[in-house]
């Protein structure tokens, strides 16, 4: 059940006519959802030809036009492009005049907050910050995932309803994000989410390399019930054998990646070392077991002859 307080109808926005500027995975996605909340899309640029694909199945009929007709032709512009590609879209746009003053102009990057939209604002737009956290297909499934999907939010003060009512109209749940706070919070996201697709993608080409024939079969009870244990409970649903400190297991494990995927060595260590750490902290990993531990992950070799019995 949702926690947000749902907006005043004096304080949601009047139906809008909606235009996206790129037409990656969000922008199509966010903009079907705006429509099922009766907003209109009018307008959609695109670059590629795979987006142009994306932006006819999700926004049929909605014209693709160029970016400063997309700016003409609606009030809410979603800028949904890469991050690095943001700041230089926004002082094009308002060097060009294509900024109208009033005009709704959201960006959808998690990396930066309003004061990115600065350019636009000085030409009268009205800025926005609004970052679903959830990872896109590019397909309509997208728009059925939004449902309870947090957006980290960052608007000013007098846009901060506007903005939250913005996103529970897309299925979404509000939670600000201060300004300073943006680096950290999308740095959390992909700590979690992106680093998470490599290290299932690894697990799965190690276990194929091993002759299980199904590893995603293997790995989707075991990893569904360890994300539930860690959102649950934190450190503390830590398990294996760098947090019981067993280190000959450790040493067998980088023996055999150094033979079949020495590629995943490097990865294998860091994460090995920081678990270590967490586990020490919380006092999962006894400091006894945890010296011959730390020196296998000091420098990822084996351990001697005599410390394989401990």
């Amino acid at each position: 059940m949702s926690t947000v307080q749902q907006p005043d109808p004096k304080d949601r926005p009047a139906r809008l006519t909606v235009g996206v500027v790129g037409a990656g995975r969000v922008g199509p996605a966010l903009a079907a959802s705006l429509q099922l909340a009766g907003h209109r899309p009018v307008a959609v640029s695109g670059v590629s030809d795979a987006s142009r694909r994306r932006a006819e199945q999700m926004l049929p009929d909605v014209p693709l036009v160029p970016p400063s007709e997309v700016m003409e032709r609606a009030e809410l512009v979603l800028l949904t492009v890469p991050d690095d590609t943001l700041p230089g879209l926004v002082e094009g746009l308002a060097e060009t005049g294509a900024v109208r003053p009033g005009q709704l102009l959201v960006h959808t990057s998690g990396r930066y907050g309003t004061r990115v939209l600065d350019p636009a604002l000085r030409a009268g737009a009205l800025p926005l910050a609004l970052h679903p956290a959830m990872t896109f297909t590019g397909t309509p499934v997208d728009v059925q995932r939004l449902a309870g999907c947090s957006f980290g939010v960052t608007a000013p003060a007098e846009l901060r309803l506007a903005a939250e009512a913005l996103v529970i109209e897309m299925g979404g749940e509000p939670e600000w994000v201060a300004e300073e706070m943006r680096p950290l919070y999308h740095a959390a996201l992909a700590l979690g989410a992106n680093h998470l697709v490599t290290l299932v993608a690894q697990s799965m080409e190690l276990l194929r390399a091993a002759g299980v024939g199904a590893p995603d079969r293997m790995l989707g009870p075991l990893l569904g019930a360890a994300l539930d244990n860690a959102l649950r409970s934190g450190d503390a649903a830590l398990t294996g054998p760098v947090a019981r400190g067993d280190a000959g297991t450790v040493a067998a494990h980088v023996s055999e990646l150094r033979r079949h995927a020495p590629q995943t060595v490097a990865g294998y260590l860091a994460m090995a070392r920081a678990t270590a750490d967490r586990a020490l902290a919380h006092g999962l990993l006894k400091p006894e077991l945890a010296e011959d531990l730390l020196g296998v992950l000091a420098d990822g070799t084996d351990l001697p002859e005599n410390g394989e019995d401990r």
